[in-house]
């Protein structure tokens, strides 16, 4: 488990440096319009690639299963499927760049300068999606191997070759925005490589061979839609309920907006730690799976649910003693400040609740068990959240956020009862009788 998990929590950890250095970069040009454009830029990015995650997910459940089935062309079809898709969709989204970009600036409506600066950071940066998506195929496939350790090379390779191209083409060659987003674009072909040369290398070890009919047969791709198109409606769900959250904040006024911000970076590390063991239950699980063994899926429900506990009382423990000095780092504005302590306490009860749906998310995943997760989020969505929500507005922000809350909290309940009934039965015979 911790050969997985580790590697993928330090993997996590080191996505937000990345952020932080863009930020440092661009926040010390001459002009504050250089650093909201890439805020701005980097935002599109991150709604685009978080709604293609399902390329990751989808493809770690499909290839921990054969890889539990010890089916190497099977292992061959859930990377090839996987990549094919990712290019079609990354050259797609090149292809209506000029629409994306100008419905993103509307919808989010920066002023003139700022507008031009985005529009040029856009314009550069798309050109990573072929390697973006190629990426997040690659890091699935490697999890679904129960290896973690190229993900987190591959998140390295990343995250240092865009660090030290920025302070290149920055500092060093005097470009602005279009340096940081030129630094993005190599920065993902650098993963790519690395990726690229693991897989190959992990596919010699394996006798097979392509079939070839089942990656260029559209009819082949069924089982592959079916997980992945009902794994991108639950992460849509979740954006959704994410922006609501924003949206709702930004209504009871800038003041409630900023502090809601910081607060939402705590909600950020306690997924960034839980996330890694999520990620070795999807391997582990999946695994289980494909060897029929229900005493193996059990034990690794188990194991992956005790330790997802312990860092989630962890993270409690740390909010509560420190929640206020992280808000004093986070930002040096006394009225943020000391609105952000003031609903503190929700996001120390958070890790306690939140812990559930992070770890069976990982149960699902592993079980290819993608239309249940849809069934929940949506449920939790639009029959807790939003109603919760509605009958809670007399409390301002404190009823946002115990919505918030009971929407985490509707989703592990919904993935506990369903793990009896659907994911369980999927392995009928434990090791001692087979």
């Amino acid at each position: 488990m911790w050969r997985i998990a580790a590697p993928m929590i330090l993997s996590n950890v080191s996505v937000p440096l990345l952020g932080m250095v863009d930020t440092g970069v661009t926040g010390h040009l001459d002009s504050p319009v250089y650093l909201g454009a890439v805020a701005i830029g980097a935002m599109i990015f991150s709604f685009l690639y978080t709604g293609m995650n399902f390329l990751r997910m989808g493809t770690t459940g499909i290839t921990a299963q054969s890889f539990g089935a010890d089916d190497n062309d099977g292992l061959r079809v859930a990377l090839g499927q996987a990549f094919i898709v990712a290019l079609v969709i990354a050259f797609a989204l090149i292809a209506l760049q000029r629409p994306l970009g100008t419905l993103a600036m509307h919808l989010l409506g920066p002023d003139v300068e700022t507008e031009i600066y985005a529009i040029e950071y856009f314009s550069i940066r798309i050109w990573s999606a072929p390697g973006t998506l190629a990426n997040f195929a690659l890091i699935g496939w490697f999890i679904g191997l129960q290896n973690a350790r190229v993900p987190l090379l591959i998140f390295l390779t990343i995250n240092i070759t865009n660090i030290v191209l920025d302070l290149v083409f920055v500092l060093v060659l005097g470009m602005k925005v279009d340096g940081v987003a030129l630094a993005s674009v190599f920065a993902e072909y650098s993963g790519l490589a690395v990726g690229g040369a693991f897989a190959l290398s992990a596919l010699r070890k394996r006798s097979g061979h392509w079939p070839i009919a089942r990656l260029v047969n559209v009819s082949a791709y069924k089982a592959f839609f079916s997980v992945n198109a009902n794994l991108f409606i639950r992460t849509m769900a979740l954006i959704f309920t994410l922006g609501f959250v924003t949206a709702q904040g930004a209504r009871l006024g800038g003041l409630i907006l900023a502090a809601n911000a910081v607060l939402m970076n705590f909600q950020n590390l306690t997924s960034f730690g839980l996330d890694g063991l999520a990620h070795a239950a999807e391997a582990m699980v999946g695994k289980a799976i494909g060897q029929k063994r229900r005493d193996a899926l059990e034990e690794s429900v188990r194991l992956t649910l005790k330790w997802s506990l312990i860092f989630s009382l962890g993270f409690t423990l740390i909010y509560f003693v420190t929640g206020p000095l992280i808000i004093g780092v986070l930002t040096d504005l006394p009225d943020v400040r000391e609105t952000a302590v003031r609903y503190l306490p929700w996001m120390i009860a958070s890790p306690l609740v939140s812990v559930w749906c992070f770890l069976y998310d990982g149960v699902y995943v592993g079980a290819t068990r993608a239309k249940e997760m849809r069934n929940i989020m949506l449920a939790s969505t639009l029959a807790i959240f939003l109603p919760a929500w509605y009958f809670l507005q007399p409390l301002g922000n404190d009823g946002l956020w115990l919505a918030f809350l009971l929407f985490m909290a509707a989703r592990g309940i919904g993935m506990h009862i369903g793990y009896r009934r659907t994911v369980i039965p999927m392995v009928s015979l434990n090791h001692e009788q087979r």
